[in-house]
C-alpha cells in the first residue's frame, strides 16, 4: 500500500513540474534565445576576421564586438576594386559565376572590373525592351553581352504615393537591390550598375528602326517612349537632359539557362476590393506546404528569403517569380526590382506574409539579419553604393530610404521573435533547405 502511495505521489509531483515547465517555457526560451542571438552575433562577426578580436574559443568569450568593427569589416568585404585586372572577357567571367543556386559567388574580386566594363564598353546595338510592362531598352555591348537599360524617371527624393505597387520603375532601385542582395548573402539578383547614355551619339546611330520610331524631341531634349504594356506614345516617354540620359544597366543572365515562370503563391489580385486567398485564409501556408513543390526542397525557403528581401526594399510587385528550368533545386531569381524604394515612410507588412504566416525562416538568413541590425545594414550599404563606378549618380538612395531599411529589418526580427514565442526556435529556424 505504501509503495502505491509513493508511486501516486511521484506521478503527481511529475505532473506539477511538467505543467510548471510548460507555463514558464516561453520565458525560458526567450532568455536562451537572447543569449543565443548574442553568441551567434559574436560568432558571425568574428567570422569576418575582425583584427581587434581573438576568434579562439568564441563560445566561451564574453568579449563585446564593437559595431564599428563589424561595419568596417563588412565594408571591406564588399568593396569593389574597379582596377582589378581581368584575365579573360568580363562577360565570360560573369557567365561562369552563375549556378542554379547563385548569380554571383561570395568572393567575386572581379566584380569591380566587370562593372567598369559595363559603363565603358561601346554599345553596338539597341532595340526595344524585352517584354514587360515598363519602359526599357535592350542593348548589346562590345563583346556580345546583352544588357537591359532602365531609364531614370524620378529624382531620388521623389516619393511614390498610392498602392504598394504604384508608379513606374525606379532605375536606382535595381542598383541598390543588387548590392543589398550581396550584403544579405542571398546573391540571387542580376548585376546592375548606373550608366549615362548619349541617345544621339550612342543609340541613334545603331538602334533598330522599331526603337528609333519612338524617339521624339521635347524642349530641346531627346526623348523616347519605346514599346511595352504601359508605353502609349510621347505622354509615357522619358526625356534626357539634352541628349544624355541616366539609367541602369542590368546584366543579362547566360542564355544557356532557360527561365521558367511561376505564379507566386502569395500574389496579389491587383483588383481593388478583391482579396487574394492568402489575405483571408489563416491556414493558407499549411495548404501551400501540401503541394509537392513546397513540401520539400528549397522553394518555400526561397520564397521566404525573397519576402524578407522585398520587404526591405519595399517591393510589393512580386506577382510571378522565375527559376532556372531543368533544375529542381533552382533558386528563385530575384529579377526586376524596379518597383523598390518608392515610399520610405510606408512599411508594407503584407509583403512579409510568407514569413509570418509560415513562421519559418532559414537559420542562416536569420543569423545574417542579426549581424546587420542596429544600423549596420544602412551604413554598409550606403558606403557600398558610393563605390558604383558611375559616381556622378551618387547618392543612389536617400537618407530616408537608408533609415527605412534599418526600421524594416527590426520589424522582420520582431516577427521572427513572435514566431519563436509561438513555436520555439527549433521549429521556426530551418537548417538544411
Amino acid at each position: 500500500m505504501k509503495l502505491r502511495q509513493k508511486f501516486v505521489f511521484l506521478v503527481c509531483i511529475s505532473f506539477v513540474l511538467y505543467v510548471s515547465y510548460k507555463i514558464l517555457e516561453p520565458e525560458i526560451s526567450g532568455q536562451s534565445l537572447q543569449e543565443q542571438e548574442q553568441l551567434e552575433f559574436r560568432h558571425l562577426a568574428l567570422k569576418h576576421n575582425l583584427k581587434s578580436q581573438n576568434p579562439v574559443n568564441v563560445e566561451n568569450s564574453s568579449t563585446h564586438i564593437k559595431k564599428e568593427d563589424v561595419i568596417q569589416e563588412l565594408i571591406q568585404k564588399y568593396r569593389m576594386d574597379l582596377s582589378y585586372p581581368l584575365n579573360e572577357s568580363p562577360w565570360r567571367i560573369a557567365s561562369k559565376w552563375v549556378t542554379p543556386r547563385e548569380i554571383i559567388p561570395e568572393s567575386a574580386p572581379e566584380l569591380g572590373g566587370i562593372l567598369k566594363a559595363l559603363i565603358t564598353r561601346k554599345i553596338i546595338s539597341a532595340d526595344i525592351g524585352h517584354k514587360g510592362t515598363q519602359l526599357k531598352m535592350t542593348l548589346v555591348l562590345e563583346g556580345g553581352q546583352k544588357v537591359v537599360f532602365k531609364p531614370k524617371r524620378f529624382e531620388r527624393a521623389h516619393v511614390i504615393e498610392g498602392s504598394p505597387y504604384s508608379g513606374e520603375d525606379r532605375h536606382n532601385g535595381e542598383i541598390a537591390a543588387f548590392h543589398l542582395s550581396r550584403i544579405l548573402e542571398l546573391r540571387r539578383t542580376p548585376v546592375a550598375v548606373g550608366r549615362m547614355i548619349d541617345l544621339n551619339e550612342e543609340i541613334k546611330q545603331i538602334g533598330r528602326i522599331r526603337l528609333l520610331e519612338t524617339f521624339f524631341n521635347r524642349d530641346e531634349n531627346t526623348c523616347f517612349y519605346g514599346k511595352c504594356l504601359y508605353c502609349h506614345g510621347p505622354e509615357t516617354g522619358v526625356c534626357a537632359k539634352g541628349s544624355v540620359l541616366e539609367g541602369t544597366l542590368v546584366l543579362w543572365l547566360p542564355e544557356h539557362y532557360t527561365l521558367k515562370l511561376h505564379k507566386h503563391p502569395w500574389a496579389r489580385t491587383y483588383k481593388e476590393g478583391k482579396a487574394a486567398k492568402w489575405e483571408t485564409d489563416e491556414d493558407y501556408c499549411f495548404k501551400v506546404t501540401q503541394m509537392d513543390l513546397f513540401r520539400e526542397g528549397p522553394r518555400l525557403m526561397d520564397i521566404i528569403d525573397t519576402a524578407v528581401f522585398d520587404f526591405l526594399i519595399g517591393n510589393a510587385d512580386r506577382h510571378h517569380y522565375e527559376t532556372f528550368e531543368k533544375y529542381n533545386n533552382s533558386m528563385i531569381i530575384m529579377l526586376d526590382n524596379g518597383k523598390s524604394f518608392g515610399n520610405p515612410r510606408v512599411d508594407e507588412i503584407s509583403i512579409l506574409a510568407p514569413l509570418y504566416q509560415c513562421c519559418s525562416i532559414r537559420r542562416k538568413t536569420w543569423l545574417r539579419l542579426l549581424v546587420l541590425q542596429d544600423g549596420i545594414l544602412s551604413e554598409v550599404l550606403e558606403v557600398t553604393l558610393t563605390q558604383d563606378p558611375l559616381n556622378n549618380i551618387d547618392p543612389i538612395l536617400t537618407t530616408l530610404h537608408l533609415q527605412a531599411l534599418d526600421r524594416r529589418l527590426k520589424i522582420i526580427l520582431d516577427h521572427v521573435q513572435q514566431c519563436f514565442h509561438k513555436y520555439g526556435p527549433n521549429k521556426v529556424l530551418i537548417q538544411n533547405r
